[in-house]
C-alpha cells in the first residue's frame, strides 16, 4: 500500500543520503524542498527564501495525492524540525486515509560538525550545490527534532 514518509532530522545528518536510498527501497518518489530551491535559484534566493519554501510545499501537497492513487509512495525530505509541521502532514495524510510514517535520522554531534564542514568544504570548492552552512543558518533551524 502507498504511503508518505516524512524524513525528520538535524541539518547535514543524513535525511538526503537515507531518502534516496528509501526511494529504491521502496519503490517511492522523492520530493525534495531544497532539491527544487537549490535547482531553480540557486545559493542565494535571499529574502524570498521562506516564501518559496511555502510555494513549493503547496505544490507537493496538491502532488501528494495523485501519487498515492496510482500505488506510489512519497517521501518527503522537508527536515519536519517542529512537532506542528509533523502533525500538520499527518493530519493531512488521515483525512485523506494515507498512511503516514516519520523516519527520524539521528546522529552524534561530533559526526554531525564533521559533515557539516565536509559539505562546507565541498560547496567551497565547487564540488557540490547543497547549500553552505553558516552559523545563520543553524540558528534558524532547531537543531534537533522531537518526535
Amino acid at each position: 500500500m502507498a504511503k508518505v514518509i516524512m524524513i525528520c532530522g538535524k541539518i547535514c545528518s543524513g535525511k538526503s543520503t537515507y531518502s534516496k536510498k528509501l526511494r529504491k527501497k521502496e519503490n517511492a518518489v522523492l520530493l525534495s524542498v531544497d532539491e527544487i530551491m537549490l535547482t531553480v535559484f540557486g545559493q542565494n534566493v535571499g529574502e524570498n527564501h521562506n516564501e518559496y519554501v511555502v510555494k513549493i510545499k503547496k505544490y507537493f501537497l496538491k502532488k501528494i495525492p495523485d501519487f498515492i492513487d496510482i500505488g506510489i509512495s512519497v517521501i518527503l525530505d522537508w527536515g519536519f524540525w517542529t512537532r506542528q509541521e509533523r502533525d500538520f502532514i499527518r493530519e493531512f495524510c488521515e483525512i485523506r486515509d494515507i498512511d503516514c510514517e516519520l523516519h527520524y535520522i539521528d546522529i552524534n554531534d561530533e559526526l554531525w560538525k564533521q559533515r557539516i564542514n565536509n559539505r562546507n568544504n565541498m560547496v567551497s570548492v565547487g564540488k557540490s550545490d547543497d547549500y553552505f552552512v553558516d552559523s545563520g543558518l543553524l540558528e534558524t533551524v532547531p537543531i534537533a527534532c522531537n518526535k
